[in-house]
């Protein structure tokens, strides 16, 4: 068995032993929530969680969305510093559109790894962020910056409490609330929503993301999947085309989730709502109870 000295024992017993649910970090009152979403690239936060981040910033709550990479090999025609700069500044324009702050990291497109410098920089973000609730991808995905973002999130899941890792930036005294976003995957286990968020009142402001997001939605990913043809090529006719596209995506989200959406927004609301976000709590960090998350998600819950 591993032997600790009394002191960092006493740093582990002062973690576990953290304030009740009344203080944050620094003993500070609660106060509105912080969120820092974690997305493998630019783009992945904004399609996860763009409207829900409408409505925290609307709520006078701080949002933070985090590009674990650059999305420098995201495209058929260029890549390298001056992709991963275009991105950057689309991310920047959605950011503007939703009332957040975002930020791009940069580590390669491709080459995201579970590292420990990788972890000591997740960690530092949370920290620096005060965050009471965490979002990124689950680790069961087809892609492998996503399943390396989402190991990375949950490995800062306890980390971000203990003060011996990584000092140089103070350790929360609470344990932020983990959550992931929404996927299709079925094995090992499909996605099980704890909440789902009506965003019906801020779809403009999500088809506007989707729209700022040229490179990946009217050029990459059309041309990856043999769509590239269907574009429009007027300013008007892609938008129009970009709205279909993305009513038809966060339709399916309400419709697949209609039980759990009127358990959580109420029956008039839950039956009603045409467009949702979803998701699921993480094993790790704090374990909310519905007073808090209700405090997390003040516009869904009745």
């Amino acid at each position: 068995m591993r032997k600790y000295p009394l002191t960092t024992i006493g740093l582990l017993v002062a973690t576990f032993f953290s304030p009740s649910d009344t203080t944050r970090a620094g003993d500070e009152p609660l106060s509105k929530p912080r969120i820092i979403v974690f997305g493998a690239h630019p783009d992945d936060c904004e399609l996860d969680a763009g409207g829900t981040a409408a409505l925290w910033a609307k709520a006078g709550c701080k949002v933070k969305f985090v590009s674990v990479t650059n999305g420098d090999i995201g495209h058929h025609k260029i890549a390298g510093a001056p992709l991963a700069l275009r991105r950057t500044a689309e991310v920047k324009k959605c950011a503007e559109i939703l009332g957040i702050e975002t930020e791009v990291l940069d580590i390669h497109d491709g080459e995201l790894l579970p590292t420990l410098e990788n972890r000591r920089i997740i960690t530092r973000k949370i920290r620096e962020w005060k965050a009471d609730l965490v979002i990124s991808h689950r680790p069961v995905d087809y892609h492998p910056d996503h399943r390396y973002t989402g190991i990375l999130v949950q490995d800062a899941a306890f980390m971000v409490i203990v003060p011996s890792f990584c000092p140089d930036v103070p350790a929360l005294r609470k344990n932020p609330v983990f959550m992931y976003g929404e996927d299709d995957f079925k094995k090992p286990n499909p996605f099980r929503p704890d909440v789902v968020v009506p965003i019906d009142s801020v779809f403009d402001q999500k088809v506007a993301c989707v729209d700022a997001l040229e490179s990946q939605f009217y050029e990459w990913n059309p041309w990856l999947f043999g769509y590239l043809n269907e574009v429009p090529a007027g300013r008007d006719e892609r938008l129009a085309w970009t709205r279909e596209r993305a009513e038809k995506r966060y339709a399916s989200i309400a419709d697949k989730h209609r039980t759990k959406l009127i358990d959580c927004a109420g029956e008039t609301r839950g039956k009603s709502t045409r467009f949702a976000e979803a998701f699921e709590l993480c094993e790790y960090g704090s374990q909310p109870n519905s007073a808090e998350l209700k405090r997390l998600f003040p516009f869904v819950f009745e």
